[in-house]
Formats: C-alpha cells, sequence, structure tokens
C-alpha cells in the first residue's frame, strides 16, 4: 500500500515512515511536474531504507 502511495502521492510516504521535514522537502520538490518523479524514486527508495531498517530491528529484539 506505500508503494502505491510513494508513486502517487510521494510526500505523504515521509510522514506514514516518520519523516516529516523530508516530507515538506518532497512536497516542495513534487509541486514541480519535472520533480515529481525523482519525489516518486526518492520516496520508494526511502520506503525500502525504512523497511530493511525494520528487519534490522526485528533481528536485534528476537537475538
Amino acid at each position: 500500500m506505500r508503494l502505491i502511495l510513494a508513486l502517487l502521492l510521494p510526500f505523504m510516504v515521509f510522514f506514514t515512515i516518520g519523516r516529516p521535514f523530508q516530507g515538506i522537502f518532497c512536497l516542495i520538490l513534487q509541486l514541480t511536474m519535472i520533480g515529481w518523479i525523482p519525489a516518486a524514486i526518492w520516496a520508494v527508495y526511502a520506503l525500502s531504507q525504512y523497511k530493511t531498517d525494520q528487519k534490522i530491528r526485528g533481528m536485534h529484539n528476537q537475538g
């Protein structure tokens, strides 16, 4: 679900993963049509990093 959100409304992804300042900057970037594609790529990348961080934290809590 967040991946679809990252493609349609990239700035919202940053708010859902707890990075509001990056979300505001991404919104400014997204307001230009040229900036929409880099904003979407950045949001997908940040989302993948967030998922990786969650997996690492889960492994530390188990072991």
